[in-house]
């Protein structure tokens, strides 16, 4: 994923494999399948990036911490790249760049016969694969190591994750170290400098020139089931009132 112009990408919780076929077939330049709050499992991951298999789609999945065994498992199966929920200091941020890389950079395990390498089919590159890695931006403290974490070398994506960090703020006020708008601006702003880009999602496709212009380049608009939910009582409120 070339991440020097903006890319639009979308969320996908609902674990269905038609689902995220049909975010390809629409065009999004990547979806996020998410582990951590979505209702699929690991076991349904593979179906829904088999789904995703020949297209210019890329599947970032997001994994529900930081645990390297499911870093691995998850790159694996192939996923183009990780998202790391709750990332705190560089030095967790390095930890992930290691579990998701192998040796000399990192610890990953190494198999040819995962689904990556097409079960062994496919010649692992010589130098490994370096998958696309996004740190999560989601409280206070990350905001305040944002510039650091920036710097880690792996690390590709500093992304906001918005509803986290609009929480964090408001129950530590104390602790916060700007409000939430000034936040943005110093992820986006620390991200520039180390040469990373800056993420973030958005419910509302009317801010997204907006975060655009902040300095977001990487930017998910809505999810699967925000956008179902929204449909559906759309429908319900345009019909007039059915009775027996």
């Amino acid at each position: 994923m070339n991440l020097s112009t903006p890319r639009l990408g979308t969320w996908l919780s609902s674990g269905s494999p038609v689902i995220a076929e049909l975010a390809a077939l629409c065009g999004f330049d990547w979806v996020l399948i998410d582990l951590e709050h979505g209702n699929g499992t690991e076991a349904d991951l593979p179906h829904q990036l088999r789904a995703l298999r020949g297209c210019g789609t890329r599947a970032i999945v997001r994994v529900s911490g930081h645990g390297p065994d499911a870093i691995a498992r998850v790159l694996d199966w192939g996923a183009h790249g990780i998202m790391v929920p709750h990332v705190h200091s560089a030095a967790e941020a390095e930890q992930i760049v290691r579990a998701a890389h192998y040796p000399p950079r990192g610890t990953r395990g190494f198999s040819r016969s995962v689904r990556a390498f097409e079960y062994g089919l496919q010649a692992p590159p010589e130098h490994g694969t370096r998958p696309l890695l996004i740190a999560q931006i989601e409280t206070g403290e990350s905001v305040t190591a944002s510039a650091d974490i920036a710097k880690v070398d792996g690390i590709d994506v500093l992304f906001i994750g918005p509803a986290d960090l609009q929480l964090d703020l408001n129950t530590h006020p104390a602790k916060a170290p700007a409000s939430f708008e000034d936040c943005l601006q110093q992820v986006a702003t620390a991200a520039r400098a180390g040469g990373k880009a800056a993420g973030i999602l958005l419910r509302d496709l009317s801010q997204l020139q907006r975060h655009i212009d902040l300095g977001f380049h990487c930017i998910a608009v809505d999810s699967d089931l925000s956008l179902l939910r929204k449909g559906f009582q759309q429908i319900r409120k345009s019909l007039p009132c059915i009775t027996p």
